[in-house]
């Protein structure tokens, strides 16, 4: 699985012209879901995510988790993270999971996000979203589940 994380002060995932999903300050998180991804891999990175570090302390040191803020997360499924432009100009999704695998991988995620943050909302899965944020820092991270522990 594959995370892009943003520290926003809002966010907001906009489907046919209606707000679907919405949040204050917390996370923006981009969700690609892998062929070979399983429910483990979800649990995991969900648990880092929410444990992740990156939000100031009074001191202004990234020493905070979304929990320690009483943060809110908006997930959004991003199969594009997948996307390997090696050959050619045309993307290629190959790594991508298929639909089903990945809705529930997704899902599996945000319900474990549940337990960390005050608040989680998500986009619609297969949906054309458009997603509007304002970016605090900017402060963005990429997380591999093939490459982190």
């Amino acid at each position: 699985m594959r995370a892009l994380l943003q520290r926003v002060q809002t966010a907001k995932v906009i489907v046919e012209g209606e707000i679907i999903g919405s949040i204050r300050k917390g996370l923006l998180i981009y969700l690609g879901v892998g062929a070979s991804d399983t429910e483990e891999v979800a649990v995991k990175l969900a648990e880092k995510v929410g444990n992740l570090r990156i939000f100031a302390d009074k001191e202004g040191k990234t020493n905070l988790s979304v929990a320690d803020v009483s943060g809110e997360a908006l997930v959004v499924s991003q199969f594009t993270l997948y996307a390997n432009c090696t050959k050619g100009n045309r993307p290629s999704f190959i790594g991508a999971a298929p639909p089903e695998l990945a809705e529930a991988l997704y899902l599996r995620f945000v319900e474990e996000l549940r337990s960390k943050a005050r608040k989680v909302s998500t986009g619609q899965f297969g949906a054309s979203m458009q997603v509007v944020c304002e970016n605090n820092g900017p402060f963005t991270i990429m997380l591999d589940s093939d490459k982190s522990e």
